[in-house]
């Protein structure tokens, strides 16, 4: 895999990125997330019944949750998942919190119970995190180390860290 360090690496400003994915054998169906830093730490898991989208936000929920204990000057999340990264970016979260837990069609926000874990991870002013997509299957190398992972996590039932 080549992600074999223990540690977190984090850029000269303090700064740590952390690229997240999440993958499904069938949607509904088994499923894997996996997040990994750029020569540093790395880790999977999996579910026996779930989707994509529950994948996704998982993946970077685990990751805020391993990474902010260590209080780096900040986190930059790499996805290739619009869905995770325009909740932030477009501030799609403001809106379900105004509106009930309701989305701009008023009805049920989707993946609430996982939003609810993953917004106090987000926007905690103790390590300011940032979300940044990209393209999936695009040749990035990072994307497709976690695409990896998360794939391997879905078929095997189990992940993986280091």
């Amino acid at each position: 895999m080549g992600v074999t360090h223990l540690t977190v690496v984090a850029e000269s400003d303090g700064r740590v990125t952390v690229y997240t994915d999440g993958a499904c054998r069938g949607n509904p169906g088994p499923g894997g997330w996996a997040w990994a830093v750029p020569g540093g730490r790395y880790a999977s898991g999996a579910e026996s019944h779930t989707t994509n989208q529950r994948m996704e936000i998982t993946a970077a929920m685990e990751a805020l949750r391993a990474l902010t204990v260590e209080r780096p000057a900040g986190i930059d999340v790499v996805s290739d998942s619009l869905y995770v990264v325009k909740a932030f970016t477009d501030r799609w979260w403001e809106g379900w919190l105004r509106r009930g837990w309701k989305n701009a069609a008023k009805k049920p926000v989707a993946n609430r119970d996982l939003w609810e874990q993953l917004l106090p991870l987000a926007l905690a002013p103790e390590v300011p995190v940032a979300f940044h997509w990209v393209k999936g299957h695009s040749g990035d190398h990072w994307n497709d180390v976690v695409d990896e992972l998360a794939t391997m996590a879905a078929d095997r039932g189990a992940g993986t860290s280091g």
